[in-house]
């Protein structure tokens, strides 16, 4: 019979194997709509879209990340969720302004198209979210990534909404105040991220810590070895030979001598 830790590792193991199949589905779907909302945002003069499409580029590169991290150490998958927070603050600043520039140099978009683009990013955007749902609570990076697909929906069903305004109204300010409204979810959902991660960055070092300590201790506490008997003369020395001194009897003739 396994062990509970031996069966416990291998459930992680398969979990992380389905993480990986399921990222890179989604790495696949945002690539392809950057590229195709990149291009018709600039056709069609659009913020919103051009904000989504932003969006996309980013998840891409959020699920590149999460894929790089998935079998690696506790500290970094949370060092992945900070740069992930950190991209997603630089797009929420990047549709910000271009929502300010367009608030004061802009023209209505096409609503028609606006819209068409809008419904097929939602429509890939609901597909990944029903991927990611059973994944939202394994760990910090799947979370970050199911509040990523989550802040896609909203975003994509707004710009839809934005695209009947405007069509409805001839203003470009609806499409404006879109941009400015997902720089503000970009912002808020960044800072979540950023906080999250910092949180897990800090417990990740003191566990580093209390595991030296610990390590550092057993060492101490060690039995003393005594040092061998090579310690303590040189082993390659040859052995010291006993020097016999043998003595010459004296005759009994020579005592005589002596004595006369």
């Amino acid at each position: 019979m396994k062990s509970c830790c031996e069966s416990k590792s291998g459930e992680l193991a398969e979990l992380r194997a389905s993480q990986g199949k399921v990222l890179k589905i989604l790495l696949a779907l945002n690539a392809s709509m950057f590229f195709i909302e990149f291009t018709a945002a600039w056709w069609l003069g659009s913020t919103a879209l051009l904000g989504d499409s932003l969006d996309m580029f980013g998840d891409a590169s959020v699920y590149a990340l999460t894929l790089y991290v998935l079998h690696r150490s506790v500290r970094e998958r949370a060092l992945s969720a900070l740069v992930k927070g950190i991209v997603m603050l630089a797009l929420g600043v990047i549709v910000l302004g271009e929502a300010g520039y367009q608030a004061l140099h802009g023209v209505a978009p096409a609503a028609h198209g606006m819209g068409a683009f809008a419904l097929l990013a939602l429509a890939v955007n609901l597909v990944c979210f029903g991927l990611l749902w059973r994944f939202k609570s394994d760990d910090l990076n799947m979370r970050s990534t199911w509040l990523c697909s989550r802040n896609d929906i909203i975003a994509n069903a707004s710009v839809f909404g934005a695209a009947l305004l405007v069509g409805w109204t001839g203003s470009r300010w609806p499409d404006v105040l879109l941009g400015a409204a997902i720089a503000a979810l970009f912002l808020q959902s960044a800072w979540q991220v950023i906080r999250d991660a910092r949180f897990e960055l800090r417990e990740a070092k003191q566990a580093e810590s209390v595991q030296a300590a610990h390590e550092q201790d057993a060492s101490s506490q060690a039995p003393y070895a005594p040092p061998s008997s090579c310690a303590t003369r040189s082993c390659c020395a040859p052995p010291t030979s006993a020097v016999v001194v043998e003595q010459t009897p004296v005759s009994s003739d020579n005592s005589s001598k002596c004595c006369r």
